[in-house]
């Protein structure tokens, strides 16, 4: 790292936790930018996944900085997503496998009790820390940030579901639903994040600042106005990749993972019409989060920060819109752990593309690195900087993905393998079959990689956290009570 290397050497060497301001004549410690998008999978246009995708804000600044192709979540489902990525530790250290509350986390076991929070690291590192909207699972209720404003909700819901809900066969338990909704951008959180966003980047601060803006869409309900409806119009839109006998060579621990009984199915969109309108929806709120984030990037362009500022923009896991009959996220294949991520730095290839196996997890130490501060040593990730100077560097890491305990997705530059608690497996070549539908796991050609991959499993896992939303148990039995529930709805039917 170039900035204040001899600086921070000196510090460490000497024991130091935190760095001094910096003297006459120093380069002031750069400010950080931090942008999460929720529920975003690779539907934008720099990542090409989808072909209807209207994203230029987000493309302008991949194109200023390093791309992550091949980047994935450690926990298909936002609480324990956001909670390992402000830790720094992934569910195998904490136990934060499913979901939890953000006051919770810290009480998570022995780990996470010691973990230290990104925005804290960097507030004792003589940095102010401020955000609004969806940081961790629930904004901020962790108390993390020297100052944060709300906006961590999906916004107005008309009195009734338009499109999903009971009355479509399904338990009840979602927000799932899809429609033109409210009128007005200013009633969307994300317009007041973006406007406190742009607010403190025309402020005069006398510290390094930490600046975090979380936006909601496209998490459901898939309600924006109807001017981004309008951006896609219905008779023009493409369905992605489904194949109905998908799901034949998948374990059946893997559908029962899957499996989210309250959830549309593909199935069920086709029969009703509702695809082509499900997709609409899920582009229209991705653009409408677009602009939002484009109003704070011309922010910071105009302001006096823009040329010491590391920006970082990440999405916290992934999202199915039909593939393997579902339209949700909490599973372990690459529609659902690969993500958004990219950085804008000084030291970034700028307009560069990386394909190694990244992960969220990575964006603790990088961020450390990237600003000059003390590494910390209980941070499970690996700092990225050395692909963010040169995106084809040698790199011998894998991602990691849990969702339980036991089940475990892993990702290398061309296949994904999974293995669940009960030893049985999937492994797919993601060149030849980006859509995973052929499951090689059987194929004694490919037992030299699984073997492999086994290697990067971890040595040890922590028993599901106490403070998590279910205990596993307790996981099961809430979705065989909605499964057994959805099928006698079907039957009376």
């Amino acid at each position: 790292m170039k900035w204040l290397s001899l600086i921070v050497t000196a510090m460490m060497g000497l024991g130091m936790a935190a760095a001094p301001p910096p003297a006459a004549g120093e380069t002031a410690k750069p400010n950080v930018l931090f942008i999460a998008v929720d529920d975003l999978n690779d539907w934008i246009g720099c990542m090409g996944g989808h072909p209807q995708a209207i994203t230029p804000n987000i493309d302008r600044l991949a194109k200023e900085g390093v791309l992550f192709l091949n980047n994935h979540c450690q926990a298909p489902i936002c609480g324990p997503s956001r909670a390992s990525l402000m830790t720094g530790l992934h569910p195998t250290t904490t136990g934060i496998y499913l979901q939890i509350s953000d006051p919770q986390i810290k009480k998570a076991g022995s780990a996470a009790s010691k973990s230290i929070f990104l925005p804290d690291w960097f507030e004792q590192n003589g940095y102010k820390t401020m955000g609004a909207g969806k940081i961790f699972h629930q904004g901020d209720k962790a108390k993390a940030f020297d100052e944060f404003s709300g906006g961590a909700n999906m916004g107005p819901k008309p009195e009734r579901k338009f499109k999903f809900g009971s009355s479509s066969g399904f338990p009840g338990g979602t927000q799932t639903d899809w429609a033109p909704y409210p009128e007005r951008d200013n009633q969307m959180p994300d317009f007041k994040t973006a406007a406190y966003a742009v607010g403190k980047l025309k402020e005069k601060h006398e510290k390094p600042f930490f600046l975090a803006a979380g936006f909601c869409r496209p998490h459901v309900p898939w309600y924006a106005p109807q001017k981004w409806f309008d951006m896609h119009p219905i008779e023009r839109i493409q369905t992605p990749a489904y194949l109905p006998g998908d799901m034949d060579d998948v374990p059946a621990l893997g559908k029962r993972i899957a499996e989210v009984p309250m959830m549309p199915t593909t199935e069920w969109a086709i029969k009703n019409g509702e695809w082509k309108n499900i997709v609409q929806a899920y582009l229209a709120c991705t653009t409408f989060a677009d602009a939002q984030i484009g109003k704070v990037l011309d922010a910071l362009r105009e302001s006096e920060y823009a040329d010491n500022t590391v920006v970082v923009l990440w999405a916290d896991h992934g999202y199915h819109l039909g593939e393997k009959n579902r339209f949700a996220k909490q599973a372990i294949w690459e529609r659902d752990t690969r993500t958004v991520l990219m950085f804008k730095t000084p030291e970034a290839a700028a307009g560069s593309t990386c394909d190694a196996p990244t992960q969220l997890l990575d964006i603790y130490p990088t961020l450390l690195e990237l600003c000059g501060l003390p590494p910390n040593p209980q941070a499970d990730g690996h700092s990225l900087v050395p692909l963010l100077e040169n995106p084809e560097a040698e790199w011998n890491h894998v991602a990691v993905t849990s969702y339980g305990v036991g089940n475990f997705s892993l990702r290398d530059r061309t296949f994904r393998y999974i293995v669940y608690e009960d030893g049985s497996e999937e492994l797919y070549h993601m060149t030849n079959d980006p859509n995973e539908w052929t499951n090689l796991a059987g194929d004694e050609r490919y037992a030299a990689v699984k073997l492999e991959f086994k290697e990067h499993l971890p040595n040890q896992q922590a028993p599901l956290s106490k403070v998590s939303k279910y205990s596993i148990n307790e996981y099961w039995r809430a979705k065989t009570r909605a499964a057994n529930k959805h099928e006698a709805t079907k039957a009376e039917q």
